[in-house]
């Protein structure tokens, strides 16, 4: 997708401009051709040279270079692109950016622009979840622009929270997905459920499990990006909801499957959801107390099977239905044996293991098991994986109409 297209990689000062330099390696190596916007802050952390060197281009800096003005104007630098990046977007670029602002060569490129926008903030986490860092978000998300990241992690300042900016290979992923967005899926309907689900056993304590629900927003964001209408059903995560999705909210398996139902008909449908599996049959009103009578005697009923019954709906049954297998031994057997138990379209296998790090974490191994095959696909970012399933569906659908 990447290869002959045109990126305006405009790099702002902070720490995570080193990444930058990556990113462009990264585009380079997929065939896009990369022009480079280095603000006066931004060099600081890299220098022009660098950025010159990996980009095979002059680097573009000062808004009132006569040299830069003769050769190639701003505003045709940034309409030159078919994508502007953004990475690292700081809380005074973003600023600038959301209050229409243009007093230097990159926000100026910015303001001038008709084409597609992505940014890849990168900040303390306090600075991010500043109430006018997050209005000013809100209102670039309202004004079209893309968004990858910012992910949790360690801080250069030695903090812990949201603020890292996205790595290049995500980066890549949400680039490809811009550039993608109009054509691949437009008119199609998506369903995506993700995260747990939580089963009360009395007001105060409930059977959960360890799924963070990453892979399933990942996947939501992917087909939106795509220009699916998606719905994200989702148990309880500490995600932020992704940019473009409806999302509906629920807590036990009984309100996903209704929401899920409610949701239909759709085109296309991805449980990724971690369902529990049982449910206490009768759930205490009162909190069931320690010691009186002694360890209570909970009684497990059946929850119903989400992926089974969308998958055999009798009047509103998707064009392709996914499903996801966690699995922690004979990853492949167990998916295949789903498959057919489930009367889904495709499987999407995966090791939880603790060892793997898979729950919870930020990267998956998996296995797309349909009826004609197994297509086991490299590591990859969850993030990746989402944006190559995607592709996949779209792929699924090329040539029929929505």
């Amino acid at each position: 997708m990447l290869n002959g297209k045109r990126i305006l990689l405009i790099i702002a000062g902070g720490i995570a401009a080193y990444k930058s330099l990556e990113l462009i390696r990264r585009l380079r190596e997929r065939g896009a051709n990369v022009r480079a916007i280095l603000t006066s802050a931004g060099s600081h952390f890299v220098t022009p040279l660098s950025v010159s060197s990996l980009t095979g281009e002059k680097v573009y800096q000062d808004l009132f270079s006569l040299t830069d003005e003769a050769e190639m104007g701003h505003i045709q630098l940034s309409r030159d692109a078919d994508v502007l990046v953004v990475a690292p977007a700081t809380a005074d670029l973003m600023a600038k950016m959301a209050q229409g602002r243009a007093d230097d060569l990159a926000s100026t490129a910015l303001l001038a622009t008709d084409k597609p926008v992505l940014i890849a903030p990168a900040m303390n986490l306090r600075m991010w979840l500043h109430p006018s860092t997050q209005r000013n978000l809100a209102l670039l998300n309202a004004d079209g622009i893309s968004t990858v990241g910012p992910n949790d992690g360690d801080m250069a300042c030695g903090e812990f929270g949201p603020g890292r900016m996205a790595e290049p290979l995500e980066i890549l992923v949400a680039i490809e997905n811009v550039l993608g967005r109009s054509v691949l899926l437009k008119g199609r309907r998506a369903l995506v459920t993700a995260g747990p689900t939580l089963e009360s056993i009395d007001p105060v304590r409930f059977i959960s499990n360890r799924s963070s629900g990453k892979q399933g927003y990942a996947i939501a964001s992917a087909l939106a990006a795509l220009g699916a209408e998606t719905t994200l059903v989702s148990g309880p995560t500490n995600l932020r909801p992704p940019t473009g999705v409806k999302l509906i909210n629920i807590e036990s398996a009984q309100q996903m499957l209704a929401a899920c139902e409610r949701a239909l008909p759709v085109d296309i449908t991805v449980c990724t959801a971690a369902v529990a599996d049982w449910r206490i049959d009768q759930a205490a009103n009162q909190k069931i107390k320690k010691g009186e009578g002694g360890v209570p005697n909970l009684k497990l009923i059946e929850n119903p099977d989400i992926l089974r019954a969308i998958a055999t709906h009798q009047t509103q049954r998707p064009a392709l239905v996914i499903g996801f297998a966690a699995e922690t031994e004979n990853v492949v057997a167990y998916a295949q044996a789903k498959l057919r138990k489930k009367h889904c379209d495709w499987i999407i296998a995966n090791d939880v293991s603790p060892s793997t790090g898979v729950m919870g974490g930020d990267e998956n191994t998996v296995h797309l098991i349909s009826m004609s095959g197994t297509e086991t696909w490299p590591k990859l970012s969850k993030t990746e994986v989402s944006s190559r399933l995607a592709q996949k569906i779209s792929g699924h659908f090329k040539g029929t109409a929505a």
